[in-house]
């Protein structure tokens, strides 16, 4: 073996198909001291305890990052509850408990702003984390990655392990899922207005006032903020928690309305048409902001304005379909 093969680390990342995994992956690929370790669905199934353990035994992996999950929209959520819950606890008891057992050194685990109650105090701190109910349209997914976040704290306080936790805000990017159902509020506007100007329509109706206010990240910030989390000293990650609240948000610190966001997107999209927003339909929660503070001292923020993500949004989204729609 040369000495510069010595001298890289296996990196294994756990869901690296999907948004957050495939960034995490193309952050990574291009570091010299770097061995990338993955496995798709179909090689191991991260659910499956004696798949995940003869994985974990059979390479001997220096860090882990887990972004899979098993996700969905809204009604993915309310019609599949137990799915939810069970596959994202298992994925997590299998992937966490593997890699301390087969002595790991270092994982990251990645979650979502969900973990946070539901009329939590804006901007939401990450000590806000159990002090109200959760969203009840999302709480088995929620409760599982709690408990992964408590399962990183607790083999961290028993055993000395230095297991991380980041919990993003909303993302978007390429790898999104921009099903017509169950996509997220910037996937789903990116395609109603790239159909709309598709179609020559002359409106596009919205849900909701417009007002609500929501932050969003893109995904290849959120990877290179668990790229800079993973690598931090472990003095300098223990200076920002504490062994009971030991994860940190990830986010841009800002936020903007449906309305505007809206306004943004047509724009990218080329469509100029009138958009209308239907107020009768509800908004949701009227804010959902992430206190970022604690990342952002550690001089790690976003380097992509929200317009600029957009515009790449969009065009992986043309180049995806395989017909180029941009203007």
């Amino acid at each position: 073996m040369t000495e510069a093969a010595a001298n890289k680390k296996t990196v294994f990342i756990a869901g690296h198909r999907g948004m957050v995994g495939s960034a995490i992956v193309r952050q990574l690929s291009g570091q010299a001291d770097v061995t990338l370790l993955l496995a798709g669905r179909d090689e191991l199934n991260l659910c499956d305890q004696a798949a995940v353990e003869a994985f974990f035994a059979s390479h001997a992996i220096d860090e882990v990052y887990l972004a899979a999950a098993r996700v969905g929209g809204i009604q993915a959520n309310n019609q599949f509850p137990a799915d939810f819950i069970h596959d994202n606890l298992a994925i997590a008891l299998n992937v966490i408990g593997a890699a301390h057992r087969h002595d790991v050194p270092r994982l990251l685990f990645l979650g979502s702003s969900c973990i946070y109650p539901r009329l939590a105090e804006q901007p939401i701190s990450e000590a806000q984390l159990l002090t109200g109910h959760l969203e009840p349209t999302n709480e088995p997914y929620a409760i599982a990655k709690i408990a992964g976040i408590k399962l990183c704290e607790s083999y961290n306080r028993q055993h000395g392990r230095d297991y991380r936790s980041l919990m993003p805000t909303n993302l978007y990017g390429p790898g999104d899922n921009f099903h017509p159902e169950n996509s997220h509020v910037i996937p789903a506007l990116l395609q109603r207005f790239h159909l709309a100007r598709q179609q020559s329509a002359q409106r596009v109706t919205i849900w909701g006032s417009g007002a609500q206010l929501r932050e969003f990240l893109h995904v290849d910030d959120l990877a290179i903020a668990a790229v800079n989390v993973m690598n931090l000293p472990a003095a300098t990650w223990r200076r920002q928690v504490t062994p009971q609240c030991s994860h940190l948000n990830a986010g841009t610190g800002t936020d903007i309305s449906i309305r505007d966001l809206a306004t943004l997107i047509a724009k990218v999209t080329g469509f100029s048409g009138e958009i209308v927003f239907d107020a009768s339909k509800p908004d949701g929660a009227p804010r959902k902001l992430l206190d970022v503070s604690k990342l952002h001292s550690l001089g790690i923020t976003q380097t992509r304005a929200l317009e600029a993500g957009l515009e790449a949004t969009y065009h992986w989204y043309c180049d995806h379909l395989g017909t180029d729609m941009r203007r």
